[in-house]
């Protein structure tokens, strides 16, 4: 029993320690995104910025102009003037300008939906991609990027952070050159801590996107824990009704 006891508790060991190793291996720590989809102000901001230098390229084909404005609090002339760029109708879904026919010739393929990029790579991925683009005049777009290497996209806030420029580590002859970080050659309209922001609020607008029902499930959600309070009230009450003659 002894033997086969410590077998389990080995086998639950190495268990461990191989998962702790796979998420070892999934590359560098991610700065936190911070998002707060109850944050009105910052989805809107964000939502700004994504219409102004992301919908050229990037479609949101699961969300509607309509459930825009709706939960971030905009009229629809703030939705249609400000956001609506295609001559879309206010229930239509939001579909990148850009000819698909034309995104193959620009960059290899068309570029993806960001409907559920969040849900599907985190928040803090996406605000890491933002905060990671450098230049390279190895590439064929002249960008790169540490977080998605080779990405086949320039960077659309090049003009609000400015351009970064790697610092390399210095490695052993004949190992391959690494970049130990990243620093602001020419700085943009922003300073990074206004930067930091703004790629904070596109990244919460995409939180917010990936699924707008949070915003109503969470305003729900406090309702529902009060009821379940007052519910377990009366019924302890009643508990004590049925009991107090038992005793």
């Amino acid at each position: 029993m002894t033997k086969r006891y410590i077998s389990i508790m080995a086998l639950a060991l190495g268990l461990l320690l191989g998962a702790a190793t796979a998420v070892a291996d999934e590359g560098p720590e991610l700065p936190s995104a911070g998002t707060n989809i109850r944050d009105t102000a910052s989805l809107q901001r964000g939502a700004h910025l994504f219409f102004n230098y992301c919908v050229g390229c990037h479609s949101l084909k699961y969300m509607r102009y309509e459930r825009i404005a709706d939960d971030l609090g905009l009229t629809e002339d703030d939705v249609m003037k400000n956001f609506n760029f295609t001559g879309a109708k206010f229930g239509d879904p939001v579909i990148s300008h850009m000819p698909p026919d034309d995104a193959p010739k620009f960059f290899g393929k068309a570029p993806p939906d960001l409907s559920l990029e969040v849900s599907a790579k985190g928040a803090d991925w996406v605000f890491a991609y933002l905060n990671s683009f450098y230049l390279d005049p190895k590439s064929p777009i002249g960008w790169n990027n540490t977080i998605l290497p080779n990405a086949a996209m320039p960077f659309p806030l090049w003009e609000l952070q400015g351009e970064q420029v790697p610092v390399m580590k210095q490695v052993k002859p004949g190992e391959d050159p690494q970049i130990e970080k990243l620093t602001l050659a020419h700085p943009g309209k922003l300073t990074p801590e206004q930067y930091q922001q703004a790629a904070r609020d596109v990244t919460n607008f995409l939180d917010y996107v990936s699924e707008p029902a949070a915003l109503q499930r969470r305003h729900y959600g406090i309702w529902v824990v009060l009821f379940l309070l007052g519910f377990t009230f009366l019924a302890y009450l009643l508990k004590k009704e049925y009991w107090k003659d038992v005793h």
